[in-house]
């Protein structure tokens, strides 16, 4: 996927309010070669280490809103920091890991860059960060509000009501059923078979029962 490079001046237009001298400041004191992507399905960002005469790399994907696109960042930077001190002696999202990325978002929150609500959903993420944005549901969930484009007509499973119906992608009609632990049961209209989604698969609204 192609990527554009940008200047550290025009990352301000990325970052929400507060966010733009600390961001630069860890990017220039641990020398990274920060990356802006288009948008990737499979990840929201990336980090590759330092190479003989080459700087660390961060890539991030630049369709996203602006406290996302931030929290990615740090989940990546986090990466580096955990390299820098441990190598590659202890696992990607291990203990370490954790321990780093608990750190810089405290460090952040306690910035007030964040609205209350994000702030609220960090909590849990302090506590035990997830090793990907789909471990993180209820925060996405949050951070998805800040979105500056929003398709009209559309919505995430979990915002629907028990028994209303969508079509999918894919232009399948479903009926939402229950909750099961992250995962949300529908039923496929034409068929009667139950599928599991995800909370954060986007749809197009039909109606009610």
């Amino acid at each position: 996927m192609a990527k554009v490079e940008h200047p550290l001046h025009a990352l301000n237009a990325y970052l929400p309010d507060g966010a733009f001298e600390p961001v630069v400041s860890l990017i220039n004191q641990y020398k990274v070669h920060l990356t802006v992507s288009k948008a990737r399905k499979s990840v929201l960002g990336d980090y590759r280490h330092a190479s003989i005469g080459a700087n660390h790399k961060i890539s991030v994907n630049g369709n996203l809103n602006k406290y996302e696109f931030l929290l990615t960042l740090l989940h990546e930077l986090a990466h580096l920091l955990c390299f820098e001190q441990y190598r590659n002696r202890v696992e990607a999202h291990g203990k370490e890991w954790k321990n780093i990325y608990s750190v810089l978002l405290v460090q952040f929150v306690q910035m007030n860059i964040f609205p209350t609500d994000i702030q609220k959903s960090l909590k849990k993420t302090i506590l035990n960060p997830a090793a990907t944005a789909n471990g993180e549901t209820t925060l996405l969930l949050v951070l998805r509000k800040y979105d500056p484009v929003k398709k009209e007509g559309h919505a995430f499973v979990a915002h629907l009501a028990e028994g209303d119906i969508f079509e999918s992608l894919q232009g399948r009609f479903f009926r939402r059923g229950k909750k099961r632990r992250i995962r949300i049961e529908c039923v496929e209209v034409a068929t009667g078979h139950i599928y599991s989604f995800s909370a954060l698969t986007e749809v197009k609204i039909v109606g009610a029962v």
